[in-house]
């Protein structure tokens, strides 16, 4: 039988569990010809539309659910954007790394809060080129601190800082530049300490409950609405699938570019990724329907 010829899908890669197909480039240019620059990370509100965070302006790229290119974005403060997430009322929040703040822009893009001063850097205390941050359903907001500081910082959902912790260091509790947070369901907070090739996990008050070794160089993180695993990027670049009782890794997918550096998903399992290289672009990993491993696959 005749084989068909490639489609955009370049490639199929698996976790382990699940198989994808990676679309890369996802994105398409708009209709005035540009495209992606230098980007940090991404997210998916709860539309599916994709928000694309630039280093350069304008900060933010909004895509419909197919890639189409719905707008850009720009804001005075948005200088050097890194972090990215939706919280569940469609709230957008950046962190600026070398802005040294955290913002927070509402459902239409209207700035509505904003933690650190901006260009104010602060030793120990937010913000310090910050890198990431998570929001929980309950208004709780945490953020990795970073590039100059070493620290986790959270705050109540009014802004008011609650806990600070963590230091330069290897030993447990110690980061070398925590890049990314995320909190579980049951309040864990998972951050990606990437130089020490760890996930650290605490309580939100800063207590650790366990680490997590076995990485290369953590990227980001995202994990589904259950909780129950969660995906990082590594530099290496791949994608590694963790179980979140003990942080076993459960398997690993090949990435692409030279760094996976952001990562997001959505309720239908497909995930996608801020490639960093030579060019920047989102890359979709679809996932596809299962196959029985045992069988062949047949022939096209």
């Amino acid at each position: 039988m005749a084989i068909d010829a490639p489609t955009q899908d370049n490639f199929v890669v698996t976790d382990g569990a699940d198989r994808f197909a990676v679309v890369r480039p996802w994105q398409r240019p708009g209709a005035d010809g540009s495209d992606v620059q230098a980007i940090s990370q991404l997210t998916l509100d709860s539309r599916g539309r994709v928000f694309v965070l630039q280093r350069t302006a304008p900060a933010l790229r909004i895509y419909a659910p197919d890639g189409t290119l719905e707008r850009s974005f720009h804001h005075p403060l948005l200088t050097s954007g890194h972090g990215l997430h939706v919280d569940v009322q469609d709230r957008l929040w950046v962190a600026t790394y070398d802005a040294h703040q955290v913002l927070a822009f509402d459902a239409g893009l209207q700035l509505v809060q904003a933690l650190g001063t901006h260009n104010l850097p602060s030793w120990e205390r937010p913000f310090n080129h910050p890198t990431g941050v998570h929001v929980t359903p309950q208004g709780h907001i945490f953020v990795s601190d970073g590039y100059g500081n070493a620290r986790i910082h959270h705050f109540a959902p009014d802004g008011s800082l609650l806990h600070s912790w963590g230091r330069p260091g290897r030993a447990p509790g110690e980061f070398n530049t925590p890049h990314a947070v995320w909190v579980l369901p049951d309040g864990r907070v998972l951050c990606a300490d990437r130089d020490n090739d760890r996930i650290q996990v605490f309580d939100g008050t800063g207590t650790l409950l366990a680490i997590w070794d076995g990485l290369v160089r953590p990227m980001a993180l995202w994990a589904p609405a259950d909780g129950r695993t969660v995906y990082v990027t590594e530099q290496v670049p791949r994608i590694a699938r963790l179980d979140t009782r003990h942080g076993q890794v459960l398997g690993r997918a090949r990435a692409f570019g030279i760094y996976a550096h952001g990562l997001a998903g959505d309720a239908a399992g497909n995930l996608y990724v801020a490639e960093q290289g030579t060019a920047s672009l989102v890359a979709q990993y679809r996932k596809l329907p299962s196959v029985d491993q045992g069988q062949p696959l047949a022939e096209t």
